[in-house]
């Protein structure tokens, strides 16, 4: 009723509105945004990503955050930056029940509300549902491929909607598992797929192994863009596409070492397309700074209600509705990214385990300024433990094969190595994050004033690291999956 009542003030008072829309969130899991059509990539065809993109508007400055599936999720669904989330903020944590989640706040005000695949998580939560609301898993299918996911996101979506009564708004979140690990190996041939079609990044040895890895990891990606286009001829058939918010996203970036994990650019920077029939103009590219915590507030003001006021993030409602592009607000200049533990595996001189590995960003037009908080942590974990904060894979096992002297030791390091306490990367002319410039005096400057706005940016947000109590997260329980440093084991997690 509350809705209703505000749409019907702002138009009785001459304020152009379009009609309360539905909201459709679709996010892939472990997607780097330069595999998208939309966002340059070449290497796959990705038409119903790039329909959207063609009709809706690009965003060019979109990050996560924290670059892992859970504290990533978890600054989606509460609208909340990843050290404001207590357990929250690592990977596979039990979420505090005194957070709010907008799905479920959309279900109070009278939406048909759920998700299908992957929610928020890995790790538990204290409410009935996931924070992404009621699952609609039930329908299976069979993948073109081992690796996939037997959910049928789509024939789930169908589902939901028919569920609908006629005249209700829906909320969905659409999560694929994939282009998570574990893939089938080469199964880029049976795609038609060439080695040479593959772009292999700078950080990596260029060689037939990493290039049939980073075709397999596409051949995934794919797949997530026929279920969108499934999901679009969903709403085109039942007359409700012209109706619905949608945003698309990852995570984060693909699971490959130094991006899934990690805070350099490929990990933490994200695509987002927004489509809203009648609002987004089409063909708009923003270059505004958006972060996960923003998203939830924009999604409660597109549908008539005030954001929740545990919410920090910003709404860019302002961005949707603006018939402009480029830089549309200029004190969207920036982003914040941290973390802090994401996977089991590190430990310190003293035998303390599962420590986390905080690290504290900020990400400018031209600049990334990264504080690695305790340098003398390993950044992936441990290379005794197995180094757990990177999946494994083909490329993990080529990199970690290398032995010190080899002649691609380097790409070992690079991924694996420690890091210094400051990194500064000139991001527009080194987008891959390879020349630090931190120990450069010709950028002291620089880096202190990017250094000094972070620290007052967390200050004003109340984070524990900076303000000198940031060892909490270590002690906050892992919920998930249990290493045995003994036998190397991981055991399975318990149920709740």
């Amino acid at each position: 009723m509350y809705r209703r009542l505000l749409f019907a003030a702002l138009a009785l008072s001459g304020v152009v509105v379009a009609k309360q829309p539905n909201i459709l969130f679709i996010i892939a899991d472990d997607a780097s945004m330069n595999t998208f059509g939309a966002y340059g990539g070449t290497t796959i065809k990705t038409p119903a990503f790039d329909r959207l993109a063609t009709e809706g508007a690009v965003f060019k400055q979109a990050y996560n955050c924290n670059p892992k599936c859970a504290p990533a999720r978890a600054c989606l669904v509460t609208g909340r930056y990843s050290w404001q989330l207590e357990e929250a903020t690592n990977h596979w944590p039990a979420f505090p029940a005194k957070f709010k989640f907008y799905p479920h706040l959309l279900q109070e005000a009278g939406f048909h509300t759920g998700y299908t695949g992957k929610g928020w998580g890995p790790g538990s939560y204290a409410t009935e549902n996931n924070p992404a609301g009621p699952a609609y898993n039930k329908i299976k299918l069979k993948p073109p491929y081992k690796g996939m996911k037997t959910v049928d996101y789509a024939g789930n979506f169908e589902s939901f909607l028919e569920e609908k009564p006629a005249d209700q708004p829906f909320c969905f979140w659409f999560g694929t598992y994939e282009p998570h690990r574990a893939y089938e190996k080469d199964s880029y041939q049976k795609e038609g797929m060439s080695l040479e079609s593959a772009v292999v990044p700078p950080f990596y040895p260029d060689n037939e192994t990493i290039r049939g890895d980073i075709l397999d990891y596409a051949v995934e990606v794919k797949w997530v863009d026929r279920h969108i286009g499934l999901a679009i001829q969903a709403l085109e058939k039942r007359g409700l596409l012209d109706n619905t918010l949608i945003l698309v996203t990852s995570d984060h970036g693909m699971p490959f070492p130094r991006i899934k994990g990690q805070i350099y650019e490929e990990g933490f920077h994200v695509p987002l397309i927004a489509y809203w029939k009648g609002v987004v103009q089409p063909g708009r590219v923003i270059e505004d700074f958006v972060s996960f915590p923003d998203f939830a507030p924009t999604i409660m003001e597109a549908v008539g209600m005030e954001p929740h006021k545990q919410m920090t993030g910003k709404s860019f409602i302002d961005l949707l509705r603006s018939p402009k592009s480029g830089q549309i607000d200029p004190a969207r200049d920036y982003v914040l990214l941290g973390k802090e533990r994401h996977d089991t595996g590190r430990m310190d001189e003293n035998g303390n385990t599962d420590l986390s590995y905080p690290v504290r960003a900020i990400r400018t037009k031209e600049f990334l300024y990264v504080h690695n908080i305790k340098p003398d942590l390993w950044p992936a974990g441990n290379p005794e433990f197995g180094l757990r904060n990177c999946d494994g894979s083909p490329t993990k096992t080529y990199l970690t094969d290398l032995k010190p002297g080899d002649t691609e030791y380097k790409f070992y390091d690079m991924s694996f190595g420690k890091r210094p306490e400051e990194e500064l990367y000139q991001v527009q002319k080194d987008p891959d994050c390879m020349t630090n410039l931190a120990g450069n005096p010709e950028y002291d400057a620089v880096k202190k004033q990017l250094r000094e706005r972070m620290e007052k940016k967390l200050t004003a947000q109340g984070d524990p690291r900076t303000l000198g109590n940031g060892d909490i997260f270590d002690t906050y329980p892992y919920d998930g999956k249990q290493f045995n440093y003994e036998t190397g084991q991981t055991a399975k997690p318990k149920k709740k």
